[in-house]
């Protein structure tokens, strides 16, 4: 692998093997299995007594007796008698302890407190993985989140059992694609269709699909706080993240949405619709953003951007899936619905005016006036137009920061917001903007981005989980209000981005990667 830098760049060779050895390692350490079952089971989010063993929850589809025997033949006597194993509850109502929720092989786990396998966050490491050689564990990741569509219904937030009952932005079918170009395992492949499939239609039907548009929501299926949430969230002076919002409420006027419908002001108690939108916004993955109002917590009214991007992203993979296999009439099938998303897109989420992106109210069949990064979501997935491409790369001034792009155009105190950066959006926003040829914008979102990341890198000798990309600096923590305050070391997409982000910049240069 090349790691050629021209003297122009805001980083040396020596700098990037730097941080390229870190990565390589740190793939290491966050990586879980059965011999890691303990540490697996340990979740600094929940209150847990001493002296009471960490929980681990297998599938009832499963021979729990002989997972059970197996788990603990790779485990040092210890460390058993520190876990318990049941089997779970076929309704998540009924489980009264939380824990992890089993699966069969390894993965890599984001870092810091996040201590399982999540969603979205698998599609950037499955990135890094590939990019850094380690087939065998980006097999697996794949693999375990298929495991999970299998047995729990659908890919989780994360493998916790409190997370049973919610999803997570739907990235699978750009994974399988993303392993397969490196395997060319047919038989594999076509083995992942049925439960792309289940996974797909777990956002197109009601309570996901919005019928007047035909466009889908998030919508968390629990209800009440987030368990994760009233233990871990807290400031200090030991407010959780609910008494901060009941206070906000009780001092500030909203005009964004109805208050009344998430918070009694008489009783000064939070409703169970604004727990339903609490739990929702975490699904969505951007926890937390004022971007469906204070708090996010109207999101289950609106399309997103995010999400109906990648469901057309989804359309178009189920197509090139069965274009390999010959099904030309299936394949057909999904690029038409991919079609019939991509014209509602335009109609309901493209602002013209704006030239932009937007969310869209489904009761005031309005687009919400809140520029956020998920704007070159169509770019990445290749929806928009020409046309189209070329009045966001117009409006990329709204985003763009000395350390790559904003979150949003607004400072609220959350961390999905400006002055905050994640890995995440800015690889969306360079590749979404190199697909339309806008090279030299995207390259220098990268360069920005990159430098940032190194400089920081090189004062700190870690990666972190998000950064202030106005300040270029991984201390977030004082500017964060609402949520978590912590920036987690790791971590895993950032790592991944990096990797990424360095290929991107070779392969503009002409340079092997």
């Amino acid at each position: 692998m090349t790691t050629e830098f021209s003297t122009q760049s805001a980083f040396t060779k020596t700098q990037i093997d730097a941080v390229r050895d870190y990565i390589k390692k740190t793939w290491k350490t966050l990586t879980r299995s059965h011999e890691h079952l303990l540490e697996s089971a340990q979740d600094a989010k929940l209150d847990h007594q001493v002296e009471t063993p960490w929980i681990i929850y297998i599938s009832p589809r499963e021979d729990c007796p002989n997972i059970q025997s197996v788990l603990e033949r790779s485990l040092s006597a210890e460390d058993v008698s520190r876990i318990a194993i049941r089997t779970l509850p076929p309704e998540a109502e009924a489980i009264r302890e939380h824990g992890l929720l089993y699966l069969p092989g390894s993965y890599v786990v984001p870092g810091g407190r996040f201590n399982e396998l999540y969603g979205w966050d698998s599609y950037f490491i499955l990135l890094g993985l590939l990019r850094d050689g380690e087939l065998d564990l980006a097999q697996s990741q794949v693999d375990q989140l298929l495991y999970q569509v299998q047995h729990y219904g659908t890919i989780l937030n994360a493998n916790r059992t409190y997370m049973l009952s919610r999803s997570q932005p739907p990235v699978l079918s750009l994974m399988v694609l993303a392993l397969f170009q490196h395997t060319q395992d047919e038989e594999w492949l076509r083995s992942t269709v049925p439960l792309l499939e289940q996974f797909y239609y777990y956002w197109v039907v009601p309570p996901h699909l919005n019928p007047a548009t035909g466009l889908s929501r998030y919508y968390a299926l629990g209800e009440g706080p987030a368990p994760e949430v009233v233990f871990s969230e807290r400031d200090e002076e030991g407010r959780s993240h609910y008494d901060r919002v009941k206070q906000y409420y009780q001092r500030f006027e909203i005009e964004d949405y109805d208050v009344s419908l998430y918070y009694n002001r008489d009783r000064d108690e939070l409703t169970n619709l604004f727990y339903k939108g609490d739990r929702t916004m975490r699904e969505s993955g951007f926890d937390i953003t004022n971007r469906f109002g204070p708090f996010s917590i109207d999101i289950i009214h609106y399309a997103p951007v995010c999400l109906n991007s990648l469901l057309y992203q989804m359309e178009q993979d189920l197509a090139q899936i069965n274009d390999i296999f010959g099904n030309q009439e299936l394949a057909k099938q999904w690029r038409d619905r991919a079609k019939v998303r991509r014209d509602r897109i335009d109609q309901c989420l493209w602002d013209e005016e704006q030239g932009l992106y937007l969310d869209y109210h489904f009761q005031t069949e309005k687009r919400r006036n809140y520029e956020f990064a998920t704007t070159f979501y169509p770019l990445w997935t290749g929806l928009a137009s020409e046309a189209q491409a070329k009045r966001v790369v117009e409006n990329l001034s709204l985003f763009e920061a000395p350390g790559g792009i904003f979150t949003s155009t607004r400072v609220t105190g959350n961390q999905w917001d400006a002055p905050f950066g994640w890995a995440p959006l800015t690889l969306i926003a360079v590749e979404g903007m190199h697909r339309y040829g806008y090279y030299k914008e995207g390259d220098r979102i990268a360069h920005k981005f990159l430098a940032m990341v190194i400089k920081e890198f090189e004062r700190r000798g870690i990666l972190v989980e998000k950064y202030d990309v106005e300040r270029c600096s991984a201390n977030v923590s004082d500017e964060i209000c609402f949520g978590y305050s912590s920036n987690e070391i790791g971590f895993g997409w950032t790592n991944a981005v990096v990797l990424e982000l360095l290929a991107a910049l070779n392969r503009g240069r002409g340079i092997a990667d």
